[in-house]
C-alpha cells in the first residue's frame, strides 16, 4: 500500500540532497554487482531511500513501489498511490544499487502497496536473503490476508519471503511519533519465521 507510518511526514519519494550518494561500484564485503539477478522483471517504482535508519533495523535499502488500491485516509505518500505513476526500474539495476554499500544491513519492501508488486519484489527478497540482508515489508494489508492469499497467491510467497511484516491500514486517529517503526497503534510489527513456526501472530521483540 502506501508508506504507513506517520513519522515520515518529511520523507520524499527520492533521498535527499543531505544524504549520502550511492557510488556505482559493487562492494567487496557485500554481495558484488556482477553476480547473475534471478529476473530481469520490472518494478513500477515511486522512489528509494539508500540508506534509511528509519524503515526498520540497522541501515537499510529502503524501495517504495508504485500503486496502491487500499488508498487509506491520511496517506503520507500520496504520491505513491497512482498505479500509472512512478517510472518502471528493473530489479538488476535495484540490486546493483544494493551492492553498492556494504554498510547495509537489510532491504525494506514499502509503498504505495508492495504486495501489489509481488512477483519483481520476491526476486529481490531472494537476491538479499541469500546475501544475508534481512528483508522488512510495510503492507496496508494484515498478515492474515497476506497469508490467505490477498491480493494474490504471489503475495502470499512474497510475505513468506520476508524476515519481519508492519502491516495494517494506517489509522490517522492512532497515529503518533512515538511509535517505534510504525505509525499508527493498530499496526503489528510481526516475526513472520516465528510466525508460520507456531502458526499465530508473533510480535517481533523490540
Amino acid at each position: 500500500m502506501r508508506d504507513t507510518r506517520f513519522p515520515r511526514l518529511s520523507r520524499t519519494s527520492e533521498p535527499t540532497a543531505s544524504k549520502p550518494t550511492v557510488v556505482s561500484e559493487p562492494a567487496t564485503s557485500k554481495p558484488t554487482a556482477s553476480e547473475p539477478t534471478a529476473s530481469s522483471r520490472t518494478l513500477r517504482l515511486s522512489g528509494t531511500v539508500d540508506d534509511s535508519i528509519v524503515d526498520g533495523p540497522g541501515i537499510r535499502f529502503a524501495i517504495f513501489a508504485q500503486g496502491c488500491a487500499r488508498r487509506c485516509p491520511g496517506c503520507h505518500n500520496p504520491q505513491a498511490l497512482d498505479v500509472d505513476g512512478g517510472r518502471l526500474v528493473s530489479i538488476d539495476d535495484l540490486w546493483q544499487r544494493i551492492c553498492a554499500n556494504p554498510l547495509l544491513t537489510g532491504i525494506t519492501l514499502s509503498g504505495g502497496e508492495p504486495f501489489e508488486q509481488p512477483k519483481p519484489l520476491l526476486t529481490l527478497a531472494g537476491l538479499a536473503r541469500a546475501h544475508a540482508l534481512t528483508v522488512w515489508a510495510y503492507s496496508g494489508y494484515r498478515y492474515e490476508e497476506l497469508l490467505a492469499g490477498q491480493p494474490s497467491a504471489a503475495a502470499r510467497t512474497l510475505l513468506l519471503a520476508c524476515d519481519v511484516l508492519v502491516d495494517g491500514p494506517f489509522v490517522a486517529a492512532l497515529a503518533s511519533f512515538d511509535l517505534k517503526w510504525r505509525g499508527s497503534s493498530n499496526q503489528r510489527i510481526i516475526d513472520v519465521a516465528a510466525s508460520q513456526a507456531h502458526d499465530t501472530v508473533i510480535l517481533l521483540n523490540i
